[in-house]
Protein backbone atom coordinates (compact mmCIF):
# COMPACT_ATOMS: atom_id res chain seq x y z
CA UNK A 1 0.00 0.00 0.00
CA UNK A 2 1.45 3.39 -0.99
CA UNK A 3 2.34 5.80 1.73
CA UNK A 4 1.77 9.55 1.71
CA UNK A 5 5.47 9.92 0.98
CA UNK A 6 5.13 7.87 -2.24
CA UNK A 7 1.98 9.69 -3.26
CA UNK A 8 3.69 13.05 -2.68
CA UNK A 9 6.69 12.00 -4.80
CA UNK A 10 4.46 10.80 -7.63
CA UNK A 11 2.48 14.04 -7.50
CA UNK A 12 5.66 16.14 -7.58
CA UNK A 13 7.08 14.19 -10.53
CA UNK A 14 3.78 14.54 -12.40
CA UNK A 15 3.68 18.28 -11.68
CA UNK A 16 7.30 18.74 -12.81
CA UNK A 17 6.63 16.77 -16.02
CA UNK A 18 3.51 18.81 -16.75
CA UNK A 19 5.40 22.09 -16.21
CA UNK A 20 8.39 20.94 -18.30
CA UNK A 21 6.25 19.83 -21.27
CA UNK A 22 4.10 22.97 -21.21
CA UNK A 23 6.81 25.57 -20.66
CA UNK A 24 10.13 24.19 -21.91
CA UNK A 25 9.66 21.43 -24.51
CA UNK A 26 6.17 21.63 -25.96
CA UNK A 27 5.14 18.50 -27.89
CA UNK A 28 3.77 19.17 -31.36
CA UNK A 29 2.04 16.77 -33.74
CA UNK A 30 2.70 17.71 -37.34
CA UNK A 31 -0.59 17.90 -39.14
CA UNK A 32 -0.53 18.77 -42.80
CA UNK A 33 1.92 18.83 -45.66
CA UNK A 34 3.22 22.40 -45.58
CA UNK A 35 6.67 21.38 -44.26
CA UNK A 36 7.17 18.25 -46.39
CA UNK A 37 9.60 16.73 -47.18
CA UNK A 38 11.50 18.18 -44.20
CA UNK A 39 8.82 17.09 -41.68
CA UNK A 40 6.21 14.46 -42.47
CA UNK A 41 2.49 14.72 -41.81
CA UNK A 42 1.63 12.87 -38.59
CA UNK A 43 5.11 13.15 -37.10
CA UNK A 44 5.81 14.15 -33.52
CA UNK A 45 8.42 16.66 -32.44
CA UNK A 46 9.06 19.22 -29.71
CA UNK A 47 9.27 23.01 -29.71
CA UNK A 48 12.06 24.34 -27.50
CA UNK A 49 10.57 27.43 -25.88
CA UNK A 50 13.91 28.40 -24.32
CA UNK A 51 15.77 28.61 -27.66
CA UNK A 52 15.24 32.35 -28.02
CA UNK A 53 15.72 33.48 -24.45
CA UNK A 54 19.26 34.68 -25.22
CA UNK A 55 19.25 35.06 -29.00
CA UNK A 56 16.85 35.99 -31.78
CA UNK A 57 15.61 33.55 -34.41
CA UNK A 58 17.79 33.19 -37.50
CA UNK A 59 16.95 32.78 -41.15
CA UNK A 60 16.36 29.15 -42.10
CA UNK A 61 15.31 27.99 -38.65
CA UNK A 62 12.09 26.00 -38.31
CA UNK A 63 9.90 27.41 -35.56
CA UNK A 64 6.53 26.94 -33.93
CA UNK A 65 4.31 29.92 -34.65
CA UNK A 66 1.24 30.64 -32.56
CA UNK A 67 -1.51 31.81 -34.90
CA UNK A 68 -4.59 31.32 -32.71
CA UNK A 69 -3.40 30.99 -29.13
CA UNK A 70 -1.04 28.50 -27.53
CA UNK A 71 -3.11 25.42 -28.42
CA UNK A 72 -2.65 25.72 -32.18
CA UNK A 73 0.86 26.15 -33.50
CA UNK A 74 2.02 26.00 -37.07
CA UNK A 75 5.44 24.75 -38.04
CA UNK A 76 7.11 27.22 -40.41
CA UNK A 77 10.57 28.23 -41.63
CA UNK A 78 11.86 31.76 -41.07
CA UNK A 79 12.93 33.34 -44.36
CA UNK A 80 12.65 37.06 -43.58
CA UNK A 81 14.22 38.85 -40.62
CA UNK A 82 13.23 42.12 -38.93
CA UNK A 83 13.88 45.17 -41.08
CA UNK A 84 14.13 43.25 -44.36
CA UNK A 85 12.01 43.46 -47.48
CA UNK A 86 10.57 40.08 -48.55
CA UNK A 87 8.93 39.22 -51.86
CA UNK A 88 8.05 36.13 -53.87
CA UNK A 89 8.38 36.39 -57.66
CA UNK A 90 7.59 33.35 -59.83
CA UNK A 91 7.98 31.11 -56.77
CA UNK A 92 11.39 32.52 -55.79
CA UNK A 93 11.70 34.20 -52.37
CA UNK A 94 13.63 37.46 -52.51
CA UNK A 95 15.25 39.28 -49.59
CA UNK A 96 15.98 42.96 -50.20
CA UNK A 97 15.80 42.27 -53.96
CA UNK A 98 18.21 39.28 -53.89
CA UNK A 99 17.11 35.68 -54.51
CA UNK A 100 17.22 33.53 -51.38
CA UNK A 101 18.99 30.17 -51.66
CA UNK A 102 16.56 27.58 -50.28
CA UNK A 103 18.05 24.07 -50.57
CA UNK A 104 15.24 22.67 -48.38
CA UNK A 105 12.59 23.49 -51.03
CA UNK A 106 12.30 20.83 -53.72
CA UNK A 107 9.67 22.36 -56.00
CA UNK A 108 8.61 25.99 -56.38
CA UNK A 109 5.35 26.83 -58.13
CA UNK A 110 5.94 29.59 -60.65
CA UNK A 111 2.49 30.96 -59.83
CA UNK A 112 3.49 32.05 -56.30
CA UNK A 113 3.57 35.87 -56.25
CA UNK A 114 3.84 38.14 -53.20
CA UNK A 115 4.65 41.83 -53.62
CA UNK A 116 7.49 43.19 -51.47
CA UNK A 117 6.62 43.37 -47.77
CA UNK A 118 8.74 45.57 -45.50
CA UNK A 119 9.15 43.89 -42.10
CA UNK A 120 9.21 46.02 -38.96
CA UNK A 121 11.85 45.63 -36.27
CA UNK A 122 9.66 43.05 -34.51
CA UNK A 123 8.44 40.94 -37.45
CA UNK A 124 9.53 37.80 -39.28
CA UNK A 125 8.37 36.30 -42.57
CA UNK A 126 7.58 32.59 -42.25
CA UNK A 127 6.64 30.01 -44.86
CA UNK A 128 6.46 26.23 -45.28
CA UNK A 129 8.95 24.17 -47.28
CA UNK A 130 6.33 22.47 -49.49
CA UNK A 131 5.54 24.96 -52.24
CA UNK A 132 4.35 22.44 -54.78
CA UNK A 133 0.68 23.33 -54.32
CA UNK A 134 -1.37 26.47 -54.89
CA UNK A 135 -0.40 29.54 -52.91
CA UNK A 136 -3.99 29.90 -51.64
CA UNK A 137 -3.69 26.52 -49.87
CA UNK A 138 -0.93 27.79 -47.54
CA UNK A 139 -0.74 29.88 -44.39
CA UNK A 140 2.39 32.02 -44.46
CA UNK A 141 3.53 35.59 -44.17
CA UNK A 142 4.45 38.19 -41.62
CA UNK A 143 4.31 37.32 -37.91
CA UNK A 144 5.20 39.38 -34.86
CA UNK A 145 8.16 38.21 -32.78
CA UNK A 146 5.79 37.49 -29.88
CA UNK A 147 4.12 34.75 -31.94
CA UNK A 148 7.35 32.79 -32.45
CA UNK A 149 6.96 30.22 -29.67
CA UNK A 150 10.31 28.48 -30.08
CA UNK A 151 12.59 26.41 -32.29
CA UNK A 152 11.85 22.85 -33.35
CA UNK A 153 14.05 20.41 -31.47
CA UNK A 154 15.19 18.26 -34.42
Amino acid sequence: MPTWRHITRIALVALAAWWFFSHVLVPIRISGQSMEPTYDNGGLNFINRTAYWRKNPSRGEVVGVSFTGQRLMLLKRIVGLPGESVSIVNGQVGINGQALNEPYVQTKKQSWQVPAVQLSNHEYFVIGDNRDTAQADHVFGTVGAERVVGKILW
